[in-house]
């Protein structure tokens, strides 16, 4: 049964965020917008969550302290990544979003910090630069 909850709620919540990224405008000529990617998100979100609607977990297991701990840790590291978009930009956040992530997966401090790096810059260069996304840079150092 949570199973089927839990899908619901990511369903409302997917269907929600398609519809507020609807209005999503760029001051620029760019042929698909800024609408594109979160509903691209939201799209794929909606179509797993109906997965787990419709084909949920016959026999569901209650997580142990350190799996629910580490599930409370992951949303924390989502919501803070969430709010230190904007201030700190893309590139850090991303950076630290992904190197704490790593460490709750269980990855080494050095190997966290590398991946986090790599994976920021990365997406960074592909977003911005390649696709063409503007993503903010650094705004709290830079202005």
């Amino acid at each position: 049964m949570i199973d089927r909850i839990v899908g619901a709620v990511v369903f409302v919540i997917s269907v929600s965020a398609f519809w507020v990224a609807r209005g999503y405008e760029a001051g620029f000529g760019d042929p698909l917008g800024p609408a594109v990617f979160p509903q691209m998100v939201a799209a794929l979100a909606a179509i797993l969550s109906l997965g787990l609607m419709l084909r949920p977990d016959p026999n569901p297991k209650a997580q142990s302290r350190p799996a629910l701990a580490r599930q409370v840790a992951t949303v924390t590291v989502l919501a803070c990544y969430v709010l230190l978009l904007e201030p700190l930009g893309f590139p850090l956040s991303t950076t630290l979003g992904t190197a704490c992530l790593a460490l709750l997966f269980g990855a080494g401090p050095a190997k966290a910090t590398l991946t986090g790096a790599a994976v920021g810059v990365s997406l960074f260069v592909i977003f911005d630069r390649v696709l063409g996304l503007p993503l903010p840079f650094a705004p709290a150092f830079f202005g």
